[in-house]
């Protein structure tokens, strides 16, 4: 009896070493390319200032391309998936709630410290992290989801929390600097490539194989490249700030942030909404779950906040691999039962 319990031990070592393996294998190399780019750019191979153009490259080039071509081969009904964009956003906006009210309320800080936890706890890294993740474990539906959080990030969440911070520090018309938000959003090329992409699914355009290949080569470059740009953009951040304004941010991007996107994922089918398929549902957890935008410093610089603001990025970006890494293993042992359609 002794015996047969100690191999019966030894098979779930086993089961749970090779849980494991499976798991590290995905989220290892995302995090191997991060310090590839920051050990580059620590010795000097890079600038920081390069990771400025080939951060431009991504966003104004490869994104977009890649945007463009997994909206334009989808059908319209997938697209416009009303339940994903109302399980991602009213996540979000809950997390910008509870952000704002614990920095507020519990931490007591100023009303403009909070607004930034706030948008540190509910904006995710789609484009950089995000997307290179889902490519390797939810491929199929990597790009429709990506544009899904594009919309409810870019045209919702952001606009929104720059509103009221204009207004909190009561410089420029608020609804001025939303407004001259919104018109620069019509002008960036990620909402031009998720545009143009949209119109070719809808009127169902047929693109040149020339074209397609130029577009696939440079949707190809956005995955390794973004992250190289990761990785650069953590060299030199400075490590000031106290744990009590950093770790809420860590906790509540991490953990909290998927959770409500989660919850509303359950509460919305009780409600009367159709169900997502599971990957859909499983993307926009993973992606709630990506550690803050890259430019969260960088708009955190104009109002004074960019401080506590770097370090949060590099805190949660490097705890992040723990907390994905154990994310993708729930969904591994428990997507059956947490994510089946009913």
């Amino acid at each position: 009896m002794h015996n047969r319990e100690i191999r019966y031990y030894q098979c779930i070592q086993k089961v749970l070493l090779l849980f494991m393996l499976n798991i590290l294998s995905i989220t290892t190399p995302i995090y191997l390319i991060i310090l590839i780019g920051y050990l580059l750019t620590r010795i000097g191979l890079f600038a920081k200032t390069d990771m400025r153009v080939l951060g431009k490259f991504v966003i104004n080039l490869a994104l977009p391309a890649l945007l463009f071509r997994a909206l334009s081969q989808r059908q319209i009904s997938e697209i416009f998936n009303l339940h994903y964009l109302l399980a991602y956003g009213l996540g979000s906006w809950a997390a910008v709630g509870l952000g704002y009210w614990w920095t507020r309320r519990i931490s007591d800080r100023s009303s403009s410290t909070s607004i930034f936890h706030a948008m540190g706890v509910s904006c995710s890294n789609s484009g950089f992290i995000g997307y290179p993740i889902l490519l390797l474990t939810l491929a199929p539906v990597a790009g429709v989801a990506l544009a899904l959080n594009m919309v409810v990030e870019n045209l919702l969440v952001i606009p929104f929390l720059l509103f009221l911070m204009e207004q909190d520090r009561g410089g420029s018309d608020p609804w001025k600097a939303c407004g001259q938000a919104l018109s620069r959003l019509a002008r960036n090329p990620l909402i031009i490539g998720m545009l143009t992409g949209i119109s070719v699914s809808l009127f169902d355009i047929h693109i040149p194989p020339p074209i397609t290949h130029t577009i696939d080569m440079l949707a190809n470059a956005s995955s390794a490249l973004s992250l190289i740009v990761i990785g650069g953009i953590l060299v030199g951040l400075p490590m000031r700030g106290t744990g009590a304004q950093v770790i809420p941010i860590v906790i509540g991007k991490l953990i909290m942030h998927p959770l409500l996107v989660f919850l509303m994922l359950l509460l919305l089918p009780i409600l009367g909404f159709t169900p997502m398929e599971p990957s859909l549902r499983m993307a926009a957890v993973l992606l709630a779950a990506m550690p803050m935008m890259s430019i969260y410093p960088t708009l955190a610089q104009a109002y004074g906040k960019e401080d506590f603001s770097a370090v949060a990025l590099l805190m949660t970006t490097a705890s992040s691999f723990f907390t994905l890494s154990g994310l993708l293993w729930i969904m591994h042992n428990f997507v059956p039962s947490l994510f089946s359609t009913p």
